[in-house]
């Protein structure tokens, strides 16, 4: 179980991605803002994303409930994509010359990042492990999941957009209505259900929910 601190910022940061959930979405389809509308199924996984990676990952890994490997794996993971992701708001919104070939490299990246934590964790680990680096290693591997599934979505994005993601009218979000994000939608609205179930249980844990 999460640090009470934790669990309180937990909650906290859970209402604060609902908000900015809903500005964006007005943002994006009531005003039109730069990059194009986006559609629900979308908004739903960025949302997932953002809290996942940029939120809950740094949060646990400054808990000292959990232990210091997996904290160590966190941390490395959320300070990677924290850079990641100030980068990417420059080149989106500054330089306007993001690509989604940029963000697959990263994610790349960050799986082998993980990956070796992982490998380091258990050629150091001796012993049973504890019920708090059970739900640690569940979070990174929750982790791992969501970039192979982010690698796989910035591809078809790419094809559908046919490069078309930089300079002033670039197209960075898949929308409802045009018939080359049908696809994407699709599997995202799939994916969306698993990891939201997945990312919900390992919440219900960490905050102690039923125990």
């Amino acid at each position: 179980m999460l640090s009470p601190l934790s669990r309180v910022l937990v909650l906290a940061l859970l209402g604060l991605s609902v908000l900015l959930g809903v500005l964006f979405w007005r943002k994006q389809n009531v005003r039109r803002a730069r990059g194009g509308r986006i559609s629900p199924p979308k908004l739903a996984w960025l949302l997932y994303a953002v809290f996942l990676w940029f939120l809950l990952c740094p949060l646990v890994a400054l808990d000292s409930a959990v232990s210091p490997y997996p904290r160590g794996v966190l941390g490395s993971f959320a300070a990677f994509m924290w850079v990641r992701g100030v980068a990417e708001l420059y080149m989106l919104y500054v330089s306007h010359n993001w690509r989604p070939p940029y963000g697959i490299a990263h994610d790349v990246l960050c799986i082998l990042l993980v990956l070796g934590g992982l490998s380091g964790y258990a050629l150091h680990h001796d012993g049973p492990l504890s019920r708090m680096d059970v739900w640690a290693l569940s979070l990174i591997a929750l982790v791992l999941v969501s970039l192979v599934i982010e690698v796989m979505y910035a591809t078809l994005f790419f094809q559908a957009v046919e490069g078309h993601t930089v300079g002033e009218d670039g197209i960075w979000f898949a929308d409802e209505e045009q018939a080359r994000f049908r696809r994407i939608n699709r599997i995202t609205f799939a994916c969306n259900i698993p990891l939201y179930a997945g990312l919900g249980a390992l919440l219900a844990v960490g905050l102690g929910l039923g125990s």
